[in-house]
């Protein structure tokens, strides 16, 4: 066990590891972050700061070596160098599972290896789509292999013409290509694994995207129970046999036939989640302390029914190009069921996450209602 006290280093400085740091703050950890660009949002909270290259190792270890364990807020990290981190301090979860869930093509070859439930899918490693998109057929979705979150780095294929547009645009990209999946809803499972063994699954969210960016989560998700615990032993099996330590999320599709279906996997604390900060017995974020430093694991329950909802740079006042005004924080501040949580970050910009809101009632159904009602409000219109 690593006692409250020590120092946890992160690689990463967006919210989700300043978040993290406000939550091991709590349970009394000091905070070393590792982040190229300094001004970001977790350095603003943190006890100490190191800004330099994933790149540089020297820097690196020099870093880790102030740590007494050291973790990460996001999977765009070179996997390689972090060889030299895991020299100086214990990295959870450790290189090979940031290795496999950083790359698409890696990824949904793992859970094909170990028959886990996926979307078809077909590989196109050398830049030419056409075969395996024959292979799959249409409709299907062409994803890069590398960087891809939010709707980034893909696009969906109905038709030949659409089949051409993508050859050109993905020409040389390294990617995979899923067969379009029928889904009633997308569903998402957090998963906290600690280093003395234990583990615990978060209540299942359901998750609404709005032009590829989520825009609520749910929880609890409105699915029957026997789904709901059959998503949470999927990804408990998942986390398991990855070896994580730390936190895990898994996205899932249930299609319309009720079938399970594992879309992505992310080993850090993931944007579904957090609901918990304001609705659940324990967030994720201090679950994922408890986890990376080998503390008793903390309660999983809703405490209320909750929706998430993300407030993206379009909510703010635009005009040619540029902001003018912001939105009406007041509207959310002046609802005793609602929580504000703003990242810090520098400027607005259309889809950017800059912050969320979440709101509490006595039913999901309830609690929904008012945050749409929130959300159609937060943009001023004057």
């Amino acid at each position: 066990m690593i006692p409250p006290g020590k120092t946890i280093g992160v690689l990463g400085g967006g919210q989700l590891g300043r978040m993290f740091a406000q939550a091991a703050h709590t349970l009394g950890y000091r905070v070393h972050i590792f982040e190229p660009q300094a001004g970001g949002p977790a350095g603003a909270v943190a006890d100490f700061e190191t800004n330099a290259s994933y790149e540089d190792t020297a820097a690196l270890e020099k870093f880790a070596a102030g740590c007494d364990v050291v973790t990460y807020e996001f999977e765009n990290i070179p996997s390689e160098p972090l060889a030299a981190v895991a020299r100086r301090a214990p990295l959870h979860p450790n290189a090979e599972v940031l290795h496999v869930c950083q790359n698409r093509q890696r990824e949904k070859a793992w859970l094909k290896a170990n028959k886990f439930p996926h979307v078809a899918y077909a590989e196109a490693l050398d830049g030419d789509i056409a075969p395996a998109v024959a292979e799959v057929g249409l409709p299907c979705v062409v994803k890069t292999a590398d960087f891809g979150y939010d709707g980034k780095g893909q696009m969906k294929l109905e038709t030949e013409a659409d089949l051409a547009q993508a050859a050109a645009i993905f020409r040389g990209r390294r990617c995979v290509i899923e067969r379009w999946c029928t889904f009633s809803c997308e569903l998402s499972a957090i998963v906290a694994r600690s280093s003395a063994g234990e583990a615990k699954a978060f209540p299942i969210a359901e998750n609404i995207h709005t032009h590829h960016i989520l825009d609520f989560s749910l929880v609890p998700a409105r699915i029957p129970a026997e789904v709901t615990a059959a998503a949470q032993r999927l990804a408990e099996d998942i986390a398991a046999r990855l070896g994580v330590i730390g936190l895990l999320a898994v996205e899932f599709f249930l299609t319309t036939k009720g079938e399970i279906l594992v879309n992505e996997l992310a080993p850090r604390p993931h944007n579904s989640g957090h609901w918990s900060i304001d609705g659940g017995e324990t967030s994720q974020f201090e679950q994922h302390v408890r986890a990376v430093c080998g503390l008793p694991l903390g309660g999983v329950a809703v405490r209320e029914p909750t929706v998430m909802v993300n407030i993206l740079g379009d909510a703010w006042q635009w005009k040619d190009g540029k902001v003018i005004g912001a939105p009406a924080w007041e509207v959310i501040l002046a609802e005793p069921r609602a929580k504000l949580h703003l990242y810090g970050k520098a400027e607005p910009r259309p889809g950017r996450k800059m912050g969320h809101f979440t709101v509490r009632d006595t039913s999901i159904e309830a609690a929904f209602g008012r945050a749409k009602a929130l959300q159609a409000r937060l943009a001023r219109t004057t």
